[in-house]
């Protein structure tokens, strides 16, 4: 829970700013019974991510971190996730590797393991690649992780739609491998 002049700090603005951003219904907030504002953490991260503002250091709990050295891959074609896993163990054998084959597995994983990088096929079963970026890009609880869309989908405007939604970076099959580790590497050094 937060004051308002702790509101304004982790914004970088002056304390009469985030009252009035409480006062004009932008922040939840309640009073104490001596009038002060007070914030709960949720609500204070939805108004950030609302906003599209960036998390300041410390809002997040540990837990609440994504680990940018862990990356899951959630593709239904056994084989080029298998293969893209192998490829990037050897290439990259610090990074830690889930691997996911459906929709609902993968929601599962999100929420039980932090990853910081996403390598999300559209085209799955159960819940959909779209489905799952757009929740992950409006819940502030996944904190954000970097997602990589992959598909083979026909479609011109499915790359700007899924950036349109959160999407990061956006790879068409057939897949070079090679594209998708100078991404991770860039990311991760």
């Amino acid at each position: 829970m937060f004051s308002a002049l702790e509101v304004a700090d982790m914004c970088g603005v002056v304390n009469q700013t985030a009252i009035n951003w409480i006062r004009n219904g932008y922040l939840k907030a309640f009073n104490t019974p001596g009038g002060q504002y007070r914030v709960y953490k949720e609500d204070f991260l939805d108004f950030i991510k609302e906003r599209g503002m960036k998390i300041p250091e410390g809002l997040l709990d540990e837990e609440d971190v994504p680990h940018w050295n862990s990356l899951i891959i959630i593709d239904d074609d056994k084989g080029l996730n298998d293969g893209i896993a192998a490829y990037l163990r050897k290439h990259i054998p610090s990074l830690t590797l889930y691997q996911s084959f459906d929709g609902f597995d993968a929601g599962a994983q999100l929420v039980q393991h932090k990853v910081g990088l996403i390598l999300l096929d559209l085209d799955l079963p159960g819940v959909g690649g779209k489905q799952i970026c757009a929740k992950i890009k409006s819940e502030p609880s996944f904190g954000d992780p970097y997602v990589m869309v992959i598909t083979a989908l026909d479609d011109e405007d499915i790359e700007e739609e899924m950036l349109s939604i959160g999407a990061d970076k956006f790879f068409r099959k057939p897949l070079d491998f090679k594209d998708i580790l100078n991404e991770i590497n860039n990311l991760i050094e």
